[in-house]
């Protein structure tokens, strides 16, 4: 009977300091930075309501199998001393996921002007105030989190591979430079190399600078085997997607609106003309395709760097006029600013452009597909009778009133030959004389030009 009294006595000891512990304000930081020091698989449940931060959260290195998890209403916010990389950071892990909870910026407390890097910088070495950073991880998932007010990246991954991003809200992010132009911050970047990567199902609103991106960095390998499918852009400061220094990348059933909005803060001295889907560095093997977008004020599609690959089904719309766009350009434009690159056998077919305040097309490079695409209500500029915008290089007078615009280069000088233009419709300005045209040292009878459809819009 004693015993059984001491055995009581001891348990009902051990039930006070329970109660004792569970009543200790101990901060919802704290116990998630315990947490993570002590388990490095399995699963780490988040506590409801806000985790108030001025460091990064440090996912243990080399953890494998672990999944962190939020509970309702889950934020993790960044206070307003926090300094560091990024709220969240997993380095050397496999087999990571996080999700179902919020991430805070606090953009507006933490964030600083910055410039936009430096040419051949690693943005996870240059950019502060991330809101995930994942670095040489073989396996990360991220699902069903929000992000909002982050100041540079909401999510930056970088020399990883396995990388599966789903059904991501990101909102109101990215930061500007001293001018008050964006730094091409705000949106969701892979860099250095990374592979086997998808971002699907995801939005993307009032975005400062690129939205979906990998980063042409030419002293890192190309990254690979990628898809970007399925994801809403709306209201983006340059580009909705940019595909820079990758092979075989799929770009499918991507919809958006207001790219290149709002004006100020715009990108013109570093060349940020905003585009719906851009390319950058050295990209082969990739497909654009059946992407839709709408209120464009810069380009539909920049393909520098791509070849041998697929732009198809795609369609870009304008409904306003040329005044509505400053920074309007092509719809369309191929270029070669990288040394290994060169625009041959792309095939561009079934795609839409109505309404570019230039030409439909510039087209340069050899042995390109051309055909059965709409090139609509080009030349809003009403170009070469408008005396404004109207000459980009004095000695190609004819290359912003041209429907589809056949170059000798862009970067570099490069010949022009052996791409069939076929069964298009061209209409705008003055199309039915000015349909396609050559710069100087292009030879139109060196490219298969046949059966396209050529007029100018009624009333013109």
């Amino acid at each position: 009977m004693d015993g059984r009294v001491g055995q009581q006595n001891v348990a009902l000891a051990a039930m006070a300091a329970l109660i004792l512990v569970s009543c200790s304000p101990v901060p919802p930081e704290v116990s998630v930075r315990e947490a993570l020091a002590k388990q490095s698989m399995g699963v780490i449940r988040l506590p409801s309501g806000d985790i108030v931060l001025t460091t990064p959260l440090r996912l243990p290195v080399g953890g494998r199998d672990l999944e962190v998890r939020g509970s309702d209403s889950t934020r993790i916010v960044a206070g307003p001393g926090f300094q560091g990389k990024a709220l969240i950071i997993v380095e050397n892990a496999r087999n990571v996921t996080l999700a179902g909870f919020e991430v805070v910026g606090n953009r507006d407390a933490v964030a600083k002007p910055l410039e936009l890097a430096p040419p051949e910088n690693a943005f996870r070495v240059w950019y502060e105030n991330n809101g995930i950073l994942a670095d040489q991880v073989e396996g990360l998932t991220l699902e069903q989190v929000t992000f909002r007010q982050v100041g540079s990246f909401p999510i930056l991954v970088s020399r990883s591979s396995g990388v599966h991003i789903r059904d991501v809200n990101v909102f109101d992010s990215g930061s500007v430079d001293a001018k008050g132009k964006n730094n091409a911050t705000g949106g969701i970047l892979l860099e250095e190399g990374t592979s086997d990567f998808e971002v699907r199902n995801s939005t993307f609103r009032n975005i400062r600078g690129n939205a979906l991106w990998t980063h042409s960095l030419l002293t890192s390998p190309q990254l690979q085997d990628g898809v970007f499918s399925s994801n809403k852009f709306e209201r983006i400061g340059r580009d909705a997607i940019q595909v820079g220094h990758a092979k075989r990348v799929k770009v499918e059933d991507n919809t958006g609106r207001e790219i290149g909005y709002p004006f100020e803060i715009v990108d013109v001295e570093h060349g940020g003309t905003p585009v719906a889907i851009d390319t950058a560095g050295d990209v082969e093997g990739t497909q654009y395709t059946r992407n839709e977008f709408d209120e464009i004020n810069g380009k539909c599609m920049d393909l520098d760097g791509f070849h041998d690959g697929v732009i198809a089904d795609n369609s870009c719309v304008n409904r306003g006029k040329a005044t509505d766009y400053p920074h309007g350009h092509f719809g369309i434009v191929m270029n070669n600013t990288n040394a290994n690159a060169h625009s041959n056998h792309i095939q561009l077919t079934g795609n839409l452009i109505d309404g570019a305040k230039y030409g439909g097309l510039f087209l340069m490079g050899s042995d390109n597909t051309i055909a059965n695409n709409r090139f609509q209500n080009v030349n809003l500029a009403l170009c070469n009778e408008s005396s404004k915008d109207c000459v980009y290089k004095a000695d190609e007078p004819n290359m912003l009133q041209s429907g589809i615009y056949i170059g000798s280069g862009v970067a570099r000088k490069e010949e022009a030959k052996g791409n069939v233009i076929r069964g298009n419709t061209v209409t705008g300005h003055k199309m039915s004389a000015r349909c396609v045209m050559a710069g100087p040292g292009v030879s139109l009878a060196a490219n298969t030009i046949q059966n396209n459809t050529c007029r100018d819009t009624v009333g013109q």
